[in-house]
């Protein structure tokens, strides 16, 4: 927390004791002049009225300089007209209560700023790297691309890279709020700020600084918290209106009735403070709470959006899909030989590093199919398959296509079954042995777990279009989309057509219909950046990502979507009694103002203590932290 900060935050508290003490003063004035005949309590009244508006009128200042509309210019008017009547006791009350509202907002922005301080703890304040035959200690800032930093167990680690050697387990939890460790092994990604805690790890360093997933989340998160919903979002179309009316209104009044003390007592019970302090403290503390459940969100104002969603576009590869293939099954032409068949595709993939045969290769293992011998002579052409020869006998895997070529026979059944599976969205990998199909492997790209219940979750939450946008061909988003419930899908994509098509939607609901993009923040960007709101998956590590979306989930789990939809619902729901219960009280306090009930300083008094009703109403968005939503 800066000095300045500070200063202010004592400021407030001193102020707040000396409005106090005022305000006794103030009533107590008959009393005191009783005994000891001094005007003193008067005394305190000005000079605490007078401190208590400065930084009021100073903040409406900073709002007319800005061209913004802020509830701090109606609060001013009020302050100001109060001092010119000698209504020192109202003005009193509206500063105890604006001061009190800046001690509370300062106290929640420090909870919020406890999870970047909790980040910070993370970063490392010593590494120890790999140069030569040295190693040596240094600052994580002096270390540059390309150098080896080693991180042992129990250490966090300090830069983004990959696993040079080594193999360790790894808890992610503070990037993707994920308890299980994750296995980290040669060539694979580590980031900043995950712990190993078994094993030791030596990393290639290739991010540094303010370039790692670290920095970056810290970044987003103080970016988050800079962008209140106080001049945002609902509230600025709130404060928009409501300060034009109230300034006519009491203009009407002062003009109707000729009456200052009435149109400063509706102007005392109308001060909207209650308000610009109960909205942004409930989006706040969402936003923090989001933010330790490894959801990033940039600003309140995609939260808030995001509970209006009607239509949501997915990409498929890494968000649907876990982005590589699997086998769904090995279909044998003789059951009788399907060991044996297995064993000759776990054979003709073992020495390749096509990931089609990695894949088999691994099923193959998994169905402890044993044996293997080693091909005479293999070959590996390109996007077509590999042909191996042992003791003269030619064998074959790859595309229908491909195997034709080397004259293997196909019966009318066998390409009425591999077409069956083509039309249904799969791959099809066949073997042969001379010229005879032993059988044929189907894949798959693999599905995310869950995926049918998160989808039916968000057609529950009020989403009626979540549409598939996809650059694999027509079978396989149609058995995608059929599988775990899509409304539509669009495939055969390039990027820049799923940014058309996202265009052209906007277009046609004239951009009243809220939208939002999920994708992986790689060829998604632009589409990310154009929807209302842009959500991206799994953000460690990606820079994409965390650039181009509005939402970033560090975790790759397509189900934090629906649980956002319903914060966000709850998070409005909050914030709309919020507006309703000042709505309720000021239309109370102004009836009584206009039958003459109250006076300024009666007016203030009631202003002062409504003004809880909603900030009362808003700590509920704690119980998120308690799981009682």
């Amino acid at each position: 927390m800066s000095k300045l900060r500070i200063l202010i935050d004592k400021f407030d508290i001193v102020l707040v004791a000396l409005l106090v003490l005022a305000l006794i003063g103030g009533y107590a004035q008959q009393v005191i002049n009783m005994f000891i005949g001094s005007d003193w309590p008067n005394i305190l009244l000005l000079v605490s009225a007078i401190l208590g508006t400065i930084p009021v009128l100073y903040s409406a200042y900073r709002a007319v300089i800005n061209r913004k509309i802020s509830v701090d210019l109606l609060a001013a008017a009020a302050l100001v007209f109060s001092l010119l009547a000698g209504e020192w006791i109202a003005a009193v009350f509206i500063n105890l209560m604006l001061t009190a509202a800046r001690i509370f907002m300062s106290y929640n922005e420090r909870r919020a700023r406890n999870s970047i301080d909790a980040l910070l703890k993370l970063k490392p304040h010593k590494v120890r790297v790999q140069r030569g035959s040295h190693i040596v200690d240094m600052d994580p800032k002096d270390v540059m691309v390309g150098d080896l930093v080693m991180v042992q167990l129990g250490e966090r680690v300090s830069v983004d890279g990959v696993v040079h050697s080594g193999e360790a387990s790894v808890d992610e939890s503070s990037l993707t709020g994920e308890s299980i460790p994750v296995n980290k092994v040669v060539g694979d990604k580590a980031l900043s700020s995950t712990m190993v805690v078994s094993g030791n790890l030596i990393i290639k360093t290739e991010k540094v600084a303010g370039d790692t997933t670290l920095e970056k989340i810290i970044k987003m998160v103080e970016d988050a918290q800079l962008e209140k919903p106080d001049i945002h979002t609902s509230a600025e179309k709130f404060a928009t209106w409501y300060l034009f009316t109230v300034f006519i209104g009491t203009i009407l009044a002062y003009a109707l009735s000729g009456n200052v003390m009435m149109t400063l007592a509706i102007l005392l019970v109308v001060c909207a403070d209650d308000v610009a302090v109960a909205v942004p403290l409930t989006f706040l503390t969402a936003i923090s709470f989001c933010a330790k459940k490894g959801i990033i969100i940039k600003g309140a104002s995609y939260l808030e959006v995001l509970g209006d969603v009607k239509t949501i576009f997915v990409d498929k590869t890494g968000t649907l899909t876990k982005g590589k293939l699997k086998v769904e099954k090995f279909v044998s032409l003789d059951d009788s030989l399907k060991s044996k068949n297995l064993q000759i595709g776990g054979m003709l993939t073992s020495l390749s590093e096509h990931p089609i045969s990695k894949t088999i290769f691994q099923y193959v293992c998994d169905n402890k199919c044993e044996g293997r011998t080693i091909p005479d002579k293999m070959q590996e052409l390109p996007g077509k398959g590999l042909i191996a020869h042992i003791a003269g006998e030619q064998y074959f895997l790859g595309k229908r296509d491909f195997a034709k070529e080397f004259g293997l026979r196909f019966s009318a059944e066998l390409e009425k079954q591999i077409d069956g599976e083509n039309t249904a969205g799969y791959n099809v990998t066949v073997i042969g042995v001379g010229q005879e199909i032993r059988g044929y492997f189907v894949l798959a790209d693999e599905l995310k777990a869950g995926l049918k219940e998160q989808i039916q979750e968000l057609k529950d939450s009020g989403v009626e279009e979540i549409i598939m946008l996809t650059g694999d061909n027509e079978k396989v988003a149609k058995r995608i989309a059929d599988t775990i419930g899509l409304t539509s899908f669009h495939a055969n994509l390039l990027p820049q057509q799923k940014l058309e098509i996202i265009k052209e939607a906007q277009k046609k609901s004239g951009k009243k219909r809220k939208m939002a993009m999920v994708g992986d923040g790689v060829n998604d960007a632009a589409a990310l950046t154009l929807s209302d709101v842009g959500i991206a998956m799994g953000g460690a590590g990606l820079d994409a990502a965390i650039e181009s979306a509005d939402i970033v989930l560090m975790k790759d789990d397509f189900g934090k979507i629906p649980e956002l939809i319903k914060i966000s619902k709850y998070v409005m729901k909050i914030s709309n009694q919020d507006f309703w219960l000042w709505g309720i009280s000021n239309g109370i306090g102004l009836a009584l103002v206009l039958t003459s009930f109250l006076a300024p300083t009666g007016a203030s008094l009631y202003n002062f203590l409504t003004d809880f009703i909603p900030l009362i109403n808003s700590t509920r968005v704690f119980k998120l932290y308690f799981g009682r939503r």
